[in-house]
């Protein structure tokens, strides 16, 4: 029976990619002669895992209906300036400007999903849209002036650790636990699952596809505007540039943690450890200089694998039709 259970854990995706997580980790300590291992360089590793952790579970619930979110990475830099703006010209104490920015957050989700219910159009081409729509938004909030000099006390917060882990980290790690709760023991969840799933046999178990499409991307907007205070807490300054560089990883993490594109299946660990190896590619190419196209290439070409990976085991699983 012990062996059974071993054997079962080992043939998950989330052990292979802890094991190859591990592996590189230990690489590239090796590769930078111990540098990667020294405090400041590694709580920086760290501080800077919290935003591609969150911004891939983002991506995550909305792939769980079998939806996509083009939008998370503008809407993570709009709410991340909504939450700047509101602290430098609105005056407001930074516990408002971050109820501020996941309210943005929230709010853009919510229209995206209602969006997608009321027009029966793809999640994709609503989102491209959107998308679009929130870069403009996000540019005339301020232009491309940046923000900076905003509450000293959130930013001491993005800058401090427990125990040598960032508390930003922390608190990634905390909203992981809670997406993860949120889909093993929520009724919602589980209804999120059941519409990616089939929709047709949800629909007949009662479950309201069009509330789970709202919900998700709901959600996935609440999640961007984690990603986007832990930004405006971790970096200090905020300008209209901020998350155009957080579409790709908001689709590795999960893609390559294991996550199915058609819906159904999540998977909060696998999109975490995924996030672990998209922050050693990019320690990687600072440590050595390499040109950032390259890492995209990279990071591409594995995101397109696993797509391929998961399509030819859905199709072994269902075996000869």
């Amino acid at each position: 029976m012990n062996a059974g259970i071993a054997k079962d854990v080992t043939t998950r995706p989330e052990f292979t990619l802890a094991v190859l997580a591990a592996a590189g980790f230990v690489a590239l300590a090796a590769a930078t002669d111990g540098n990667l291992l020294s405090r400041g360089t590694l709580e920086a590793f760290f501080r800077f895992l919290a935003v591609p952790i969150v911004i891939g579970l983002s991506q995550m619930v909305v792939l769980a209906v079998g939806q996509m979110n083009l939008s998370v990475g503008t809407l993570t830099g709009l709410s991340a300036m909504v939450a700047a703006w509101l602290m430098l010209e609105g005056g407001l104490p930074a516990p408002l400007a971050v109820l501020g920015a996941l309210g943005a957050g929230l709010a853009a989700g919510l229209v995206n999903g209602l969006l997608v219910v009321f027009t029966r159009i793809n999640g994709f081409i609503v989102t491209l849209a959107t998308m679009t729509i929130i870069e403009g938004l996000r540019y005339g909030v301020n232009g491309p002036d940046t923000f900076q000099g905003y509450s000293p006390g959130l930013r001491d917060l993005g800058a401090a650790s427990v125990l040598g882990l960032p508390v930003v980290l922390i608190l990634a790690l905390v909203v992981a636990a809670l997406v993860a709760l949120f889909f093993g023991r929520a009724v919602a969840g589980r209804q999120l699952l059941a519409t990616g799933g089939s929709p047709f046999a949800a629909r007949l178990s009662g479950v309201s596809n069009d509330r789970s499409i709202v919900i998700a991307h709901g959600l996935s907007g609440l999640l961007a505007g984690v990603a986007a205070v832990i930004t405006v807490a971790a970096s200090g300054s905020v300008n209209s540039s901020i998350g155009d560089d957080l579409l790709l990883p908001s689709f590795a993490a999960p893609i390559i943690g294991g996550v199915a594109l058609a819906g159904g299946v999540v998977s909060v660990a696998g999109t975490c450890l995924a996030a672990f190896l998209i922050r050693l590619v990019d320690v990687m190419q600072a440590q050595f200089g390499i040109n950032p196209r390259w890492i995209d290439l990279i990071v591409g070409a594995v995101v397109l694998g696993a797509v391929l990976l998961g399509t030819v085991r859905q199709k072994l699983s269902k075996g000869p039709s």
